[in-house]
């Protein structure tokens, strides 16, 4: 499960985008937490420590403490800004949860046991539709990864979400339809040569003609 991250921040009175610029301009980052029926709360938070949260990679689906203002806020990240030339992070949005809310959240997929896959043994690739998975889950039970056992996969064959064993308590947050995870396809050249073969056969059936 994602481990908890803790955000130190101060609280903002001016908004507007002089204001945020002004911010920028001395390492923090504008930030809103609302939700939970509560009144939104301006804050803003160290960029350097927020970039390093965001290179985690698991960010978006992790329960982050916000010390703000003399109170802690659970928080949960739902949407960051980046600026568009230097990709620094320009805005967050937090979601105020409770400690056992149901959230909603993207969580990557891990594809195990390639070794185990006929198909990739005979140079199938694994075509991956989705790498993240939208679940709903407990907010003090969010997994970092699903993993998707690839054993005796064949080419040709597909994953859906019907076959994925997702962890106690969490389940697809698409529950309308089946819907495909990854398809393990020929390669290309085994699909040149099938194609080969093909024509080969059409050639011969002429000069038989």
């Amino acid at each position: 499960m994602s481990e908890q991250l803790t955000l130190p921040a101060e609280t903002r009175d001016r908004a507007g985008k002089g204001a945020s610029r002004a911010l920028r301009r001395d390492g923090r980052v504008p930030a809103v937490v609302y939700g939970n029926n509560q009144d939104a709360l301006s804050i803003h938070v160290e960029e350097k420590l927020l970039t390093k949260m965001l290179s985690t990679g698991h960010f978006m689906n992790t329960v982050v403490m916000i010390d703000a203002g003399g109170q802690t806020l659970r928080t949960l990240p739902k949407d960051v800004q980046f600026h568009p030339v230097s990709s620094r992070p320009t805005h967050v949005d937090f979601l105020r949860i409770s400690e056992h809310s149901k959230v909603t959240v993207a969580v990557p997929v891990r594809f195990d046991n390639e070794e185990a896959s006929p198909g990739i043994k005979r140079g199938g690739v694994l075509n991956v539709v989705r790498h993240e998975l939208e679940l709903n889950c407990d907010a003090a039970e969010i997994p970092d990864e699903v993993h998707i056992d690839l054993a005796g996969l064949d080419i040709g064959d597909s994953i859906h979400i019907s076959a994925v064993k997702l962890p106690n308590g969490v389940e697809s947050a698409i529950s309308d339809r089946d819907f495909t995870i990854a398809t393990l396809v020929a390669p290309s050249a085994m699909k040149s040569e099938e194609g080969d073969t093909q024509t080969d056969a059409a050639d011969e059936t002429v000069e038989g003609e």
